[in-house]
């Protein structure tokens, strides 16, 4: 690339002779992150609003509403990471924009903004097949228009990544990304199909949308161990861009725009529920109130108390997420997949403060209700520490220098991490044995926990002063009994 060219994309105009200026596509991508997080997010919105009456014990709603709900909205959030993730990938390969790219985005953007209403019948009707046959033909409908995207930015090479441009090898970059982009929607149609015939086939073949770059993965390493690489393989395998391979970069940058997409949605869900249900009606408030309005609102104590609860716990995963990856360099395709599972449970928090607002105190209810929140923090939390779990597994390529195994830096990200899986386990442990105390056990690990956070870089320089002061020590001893040992006679030192 040229310098003036060079500089054209930084101001993010560019124009090639005889075509219409084109552009960056920073822009789009984070219009697109938004609305594709927003979009998955919102996803746990009828598992949420599930009604279940007070007198109804909560396992048996569990078993007979919430189950298939809650496993029909992880299906279906994870189908949307996956087209997010097929998103990042296409706009690897193309890297500049026209207004026939923009608009083909947008028209695949309505068709994905429309995944909710298709959830939502899914989740009332499981075993009525239009449900899933509407939601199956919007993943191929959104399959096709990426799939003419590509073949638009191939048909206008100037659209392209730079080194595609100059590889001589333009095909194979064109079938492979096809391939990330059509392996879903192919699946999609077929599940549309069997939706008339056999319902449970079809919900099958939607799981494989979700593990089937992974499986395909594992084959091919499995065939490798076994058979060996062709020749064929290695030219393709030294193709290393828009690969499947775990240890592939992802674009950090979007990863943590979907994730902060996410965490947004999440605790803007909680708010609108509050403004939605906690309002007093005006003539209630004059009638059975006297015009107190203090008095009425009172009655929602325990609803602004979870939502505070509740809005903490998304802020402070938000603010573990934030820590983490400040220390991240390069996120592998593992990385983001424990990080779409973790975000997968954030998006259910909406779910867990609806539980802790709805049910009486002291209930059998609000011992589940509690005991469901915990879990979905542990699983929350727990993904996010198996994210710098597995980038310690390759730190030199994944990690900033002082953030590696032994300094101060990696301590601290270790407690910070640990923190939310171990008292949100400790919490459920405890509703189990103190159910009379459940309540005052979960409102209190949501105070301390804030506090906690602040005290954790304090605490963690106390206990590596202590472990520097333990073993500097052990190790002056050790210094003591040889000098002690060298200053003895060799008769001495037989006796």
């Amino acid at each position: 690339m040229s310098a003036p060219r060079a500089a054209e994309r930084g101001r993010g105009l560019e124009s090639e002779p005889g075509s219409c200026s084109t552009q960056t596509s920073h822009r789009l991508l984070a219009y697109s992150d938004a609305l594709l997080s927003i979009i998955a997010t919102v996803m746990i919105l009828p598992v949420a609003h599930t009604k279940i009456h007070p007198d109804q014990k909560l396992g048996e709603s569990v078993q007979q509403l919430l189950l298939a709900k809650i496993a029909v909205y992880l299906m279906t959030f994870l189908i949307v990471t996956v087209a997010w993730a097929a998103h990042v990938r296409l706009f690897q390969v193309i890297e500049l924009i026209d207004d026939v790219l923009a608009l083909l985005n947008l028209a695949c953007m309505m068709i994905i903004t429309f995944l909710p209403y298709t959830f939502s019948l899914m989740a009332s009707f499981p075993e009525v097949p239009f449900g899933i046959f509407l939601f199956s033909v919007c993943a191929v409908v959104i399959g096709l228009i990426q799939a003419v995207i590509v073949a638009y930015g191939f048909y206008h090479p100037h659209l392209l990544n730079q080194q595609i441009q100059e590889s001589e090898n333009q095909n194979f970059y064109k079938r492979h990304i096809l391939k990330i982009i059509l392996r879903g929607p192919v699946l999609c149609f077929l599940a549309a199909i069997f939706s008339f015939f056999f319902i449970p086939l079809s919900y099958v073949l939607l799981g494989l949308v979700i593990i089937f770059p992974h499986l395909t993965r594992f084959i091919k390493w499995c065939k490798s161990k076994i058979v060996g690489q062709s020749d064929e393989e290695e030219e393709h395998h030294s193709l290393e861009t828009f690969t499947f391979y775990l240890s592939e970069p992802l674009s950090k940058e979007r990863v943590e725009a979907f994730s902060d997409g996410v965490y947004a949605i999440v605790a803007t869900l909680l708010i609108l529920d509050i403004c939605e249900d906690n309002v007093p009606d005006p003539r209630e408030v004059e009638e059975k109130f006297h015009g107190s309005l203090l008095e009425a609102l009172s009655e929602y104590g325990p609803n602004y108390l979870a939502y505070f609860g509740s809005f903490v716990t998304i802020g402070l995963l938000w603010f573990v997420h934030h820590s983490l990856f400040l220390y991240v360099t390069k996120a592998t395709r593992l990385m983001g997949l424990l990080n779409i599972l973790s975000l997968a449970f954030i998006g259910g928090l909406p779910l867990a403060y609806q539980l802790t607002s709805e049910f009486a105190e002291k209930s059998h209810n609000e011992i589940e209700a509690i005991q469901v929140s915990c879990v979905i923090t542990f699983f929350a939390s727990i993904f996010q520490f198996a994210i710098w779990t597995t980038a310690l597994l390759n730190e030199r390529e994944t990690l900033h220098p002082f953030a590696r195994y032994g300094g101060k830096e990696h301590a601290f990200m270790f407690a910070k991490l640990a923190l939310y899986p171990c008292v949100s386990l400790g919490t459920f442990f405890l509703t189990c044995l103190l159910s009379e105390f459940s309540t005052a056990i979960f409102h209190l690990m949501q105070i301390v926990i804030p506090f906690a956070f602040l005290a954790l870089r304090i605490f963690v320089r106390i206990s590596l002063t202590v472990v520097k002061t333990m073993m500097s020590l052990s190790r002056r001893k050790v210094v003591l009994l040889e000098e002690e040992e060298a200053c003895l006679s060799p008769t001495e030192t037989l006796s």
